[in-house]
């Protein structure tokens, strides 16, 4: 007998689901280039539908994704002007330019019960995460198929979710071990290796960074509590119903996601004697190394990465060397009138006591190099 999915009432808040589905067979088909596509789908559909990814990972024959599904009943309608911005996401421009001239012809009828039936038939996709996994698959079974001559269904069945408390720990305990697949596969040794996976575009430097990140950002105890300020790559101000809001930088963010990751992704290794029990996973003397440190990025980690301080930071060095150049660039009327002390510190990694000029919010630390 099927079993019927658990889904969270209209009107009963945001909820949480971690979503699974695989590849028929099991088959690995999913290689860089239809990860890359699927991600970008994924991406688009997330805007049109606004089901937001927390975090995913795309493997060979199958995915992870946690999603929070807004509370349809409490968000607001699109009006006409945002449909038109949305649709070029999902659909080409004959589609676009029809939905365009049927708008128009309502406006210009005054038939505004014409208009709003338009706008329904996109707006009841909305915020249903059915919708959404239904769409997901669909286009990604689209692309595959064109792409390889192919006819038939590419999944083997629906796909599996599971309703989630929205809490800090749980959604942080299911958020890594999403993460954590790549390693435990054995294909990266670090979590943040992985580029088709939440935490590992969040620490890239891609267009997509700072969408991974503010969904890693949505899951913290601030971010839970004040789910309207979750944006950005920055400490975020923002005062609402709830007052001052202070959420944490990235820095802080991902410091305290690799803590738990490295604690939760350690190998274990089989019996001496039966062979059983074992499980890949980070190594033991690294996952040490980052719990010692506090979960902050040690520097010989952050030099395997592009580090835009030594590009686009203007002057690096100790508090003493940037603040003497500083005053010199204040001497010559070279500095902004509200700035008064020149040394700033590096974030995403512990660079020590070395500062820069410039202070680097967005994607300080790339992608590993190689």
């Amino acid at each position: 007998m099927k079993k019927r999915r658990i889904i969270v009432s209209p009107g009963s808040g945001r909820s949480f689901y971690h979503c699974i589905s695989r590849v028929v067979d099991r088959r690995i088909v999913f290689h860089a280039a239809e990860k890359e596509v699927f991600r970008a789908i994924l991406r688009k559909l997330e805007r049109f539908l606004g089901v937001k990814v927390v975090t995913y990972c795309l493997m060979g024959n199958h995915f992870h994704l946690l999603l929070e599904v807004p509370d349809k009943e409490a968000m607001p309608k699109m009006d006409a002007g945002q449909l038109l911005e949305f649709l070029p996401l999902l659909y080409d421009e004959v589609v676009v330019e029809q939905v365009a001239r049927e708008l128009e012809s309502a406006r210009s009828s005054g038939n505004l019960g014409w208009e709003r039936r338009v706008l329904e038939r996109y707006e009841r996709r909305r915020f249903d995460l059915s919708v959404f996994l239904k769409e997901l698959k669909q286009r990604v079974s689209i692309f595959f198929n064109r792409r390889n001559g192919r006819v038939g269904t590419l999944w083997e069945a629906p796909f599996k979710s599971v309703l989630l408390e929205g809490g800090e720990g749980t959604l942080r305990t299911v958020a890594a071990y999403i993460d954590l697949n790549p390693v435990r596969a054995g294909l990266v040794e670090r979590p943040e290796d992985y580029r088709w996976s939440g935490y590992g575009e969040a620490c890239g430097a891609g267009k997509g960074a700072e969408t991974a990140r503010a969904g890693l950002r949505s899951i913290t105890r601030e971010g839970l509590e004040h789910p309207s300020s979750c944006a950005g790559d920055s400490t975020v101000d923002a005062a609402g119903a709830a007052g001052h809001v202070n959420l944490p930088d990235w820095a802080e963010v991902q410091r305290r996601y690799r803590l738990l990751l490295y604690s939760e992704g350690r190998e274990q290794r089989p019996d001496e004697v039966t062979g059983e029990g074992g499980r890949a996973g980070i190594a033991a003397e690294e996952c040490e190394r980052v719990v010692e440190a506090g979960g902050a990025m040690p520097l010989a980690e952050a030099l395997r990465r592009k580090v835009r301080y030594f590009s686009d930071g203007a002057v690096i060095g100790s508090t003493a060397f940037v603040e003497g150049v500083f005053e010199q660039l204040r001497v010559e009327g070279r500095t902004g009138p509200k700035r008064k002390t020149g040394a700033r510190r590096m974030r995403g990694a512990d660079f020590g006591d070395l500062r820069s000029l410039r202070d680097l919010r967005e994607q300080p630390l790339g992608a590993v190099h190689g």
